[in-house]
């Protein structure tokens, strides 16, 4: 993945060697970085998909014929940097698993029941105060078979895009108060307790609508002190 919003080396993002999550000792870089000289199409290219953003692309209970099962919830939040102003039009895309924690994918063969009416994707584009808004369903963990036992805590994984197709980030938002979170080794592969914490969504009881959908803040900060870790590989 290429970025082009800076993402610090430090204890707030992930390393890319970790030794508790099996599947970066492969993947990690043994050897120096190349720097690749960006060319002109890069830098400038058109900005990624966000003129296919439908209207309702955000709400992921409403994309096939029924609802799907599951605890209905709202995410949302702002886009920010690192000054704290929201970054307008924002393409953000999320993914994750079902309330049974599978996702729709071929590798997924975990023994739990797909569901017809949710496929775990959707869209977004950031308004110009840097706001997005997601409906969806509460998905559940799952086995990753990383060691003995290794379940995934819940969590929806977000990309935030940028001014062209290179300007990719992507981060994982987790729910709070998730038993799991200390026996998993990818939300540990933050060393900072704070920076990890920043991934934990927060309960917003005030937009929680009544007899419908609980709802959960997440914002995303894209640099300085107090940046969201992302995926740095």
């Amino acid at each position: 993945m290429t970025l082009i919003y800076p993402v610090e080396s430090n204890a707030a993002h992930p390393a890319r060697l970790s030794s508790g999550y099996r599947s970066t000792i492969k993947r990690s870089p043994q050897k120096p970085l190349i720097p690749m000289r960006h060319t002109l199409s890069e830098l400038t290219g058109p900005v990624y998909g966000h003129e296919t953003v439908r209207e309702n692309d955000h709400d992921l209970t409403i994309q096939h014929r029924g609802e799907p099962l599951g605890e209905r919830i709202i995410v949302h939040g702002h886009v920010r940097d690192e000054d704290g102003r929201g970054v307008p039009h924002a393409l953000i895309e999320l993914w994750q698993a079902n309330a049974c924690g599978r996702y729709v994918h071929v590798i997924d063969q975990h023994p739990a029941p797909l569901d017809p009416n949710f496929t775990g994707a959707g869209r977004a584009q950031t308004n110009s105060e840097g706001y997005y808004k997601f409906i969806t369903v509460k998905p559940g963990a799952y086995p990753w078979g990383n060691h003995h036992n290794a379940w995934r805590p819940a969590h929806i994984h977000f990309s935030v895009f940028g001014h062209a197709f290179i300007s990719r980030l992507v981060t994982q938002m987790y729910f709070p108060g998730d038993p799991l979170f200390e026996f998993d080794p990818i939300f540990n592969s933050v060393p900072d307790e704070k920076a990890r914490m920043r991934m934990v969504s927060s309960f917003d009881i005030e937009n929680t609508q009544p007899d419908w959908a609980l709802c959960y803040r997440f914002n995303i900060v894209l640099r300085g002190r107090n940046a969201t870790p992302m995926e740095t590989k």
